[in-house]
């Protein structure tokens, strides 16, 4: 079946393969947040993006073959219950935004700033620093060889705008302004955006609606 990333809390997991990367995600939780596992077809290394919840979801998803890193894209609780037990069951390596990693209360091993290149096998991660959702929040994006960028967004952008900022509307703008410059000004349309929670969507499709998002003010 061809990937679409429509996935719900109990269903299995969607796996969007790539020539060097399959990206398997799946739905967990009270709060129906997607955790993502990558995997190098290269060399069979897997990390998790977000340990949300329903650990034993997640081991079954990583199998016997484990993982060696954990990212976490945000403090918010609802994106790491299940981080603890994950990292017990694995011995994964923990990675967080430097300006989070205070609020997730299992200790990160590694602090990733703007910029910041996280390898698995032969993939490359590069970490993009977005605040305003959080102070510390991280996107990550993997720039395919042989096709389009895919973007990670954690809570920071969704299909129809970007993520919470509770009602603060200086964070509001700081989100969309990171946003704009380090994602949309970066990356083409083509990019493939899998989001905390819900369907995916593309850079493309959001992109005309961004100057809507800004005078709406959420």
């Amino acid at each position: 079946m061809p990937y679409t990333g429509t996935v719900k809390v109990g269903g299995p997991a969607d796996v969007h393969e790539l020539q060097q990367l399959m990206i398997s995600k799946v739905a967990v939780g009270p709060m129906e947040n997607n955790a993502y596992l990558l995997r190098c077809r290269t060399t069979g290394e897997q990390v998790l993006i977000d340990a949300a919840n329903e650990p034993e979801t997640l081991l079954s998803l990583i199998g016997d073959d484990g993982i060696r890193a954990v990212l976490t894209t945000h403090r918010h609780g609802d994106h790491w219950q299940a981080l603890e037990p994950v990292v017990q069951a694995t011995g994964a390596r923990t990675y967080a935004g430097r300006y989070d990693a205070e609020g997730i209360p299992v200790h990160t091993d590694v602090l990733l700033d703007d910029g910041d290149v996280v390898q698995i096998g032969g993939i490359q991660l590069t970490a993009r620093h977005l605040v305003g959702h959080t102070p510390g929040s991280i996107a990550l994006v993997y720039d395919d060889p042989h096709g389009h960028p895919h973007l990670f967004t954690g809570d920071c952008l969704f299909p129809g705008g970007v993520g919470n900022t509770f009602g603060d509307a200086d964070a509001f703008v700081q989100l969309l302004n990171d946003v704009e410059v380090k994602l949309f000004e970066q990356l083409p349309d083509e990019t493939w955006v899998y989001p905390g929670h819900g369907n995916d969507t593309t850079l493309g499709a959001e992109r005309p609606n961004v100057e809507e998002w800004r005078r709406r003010g959420w």
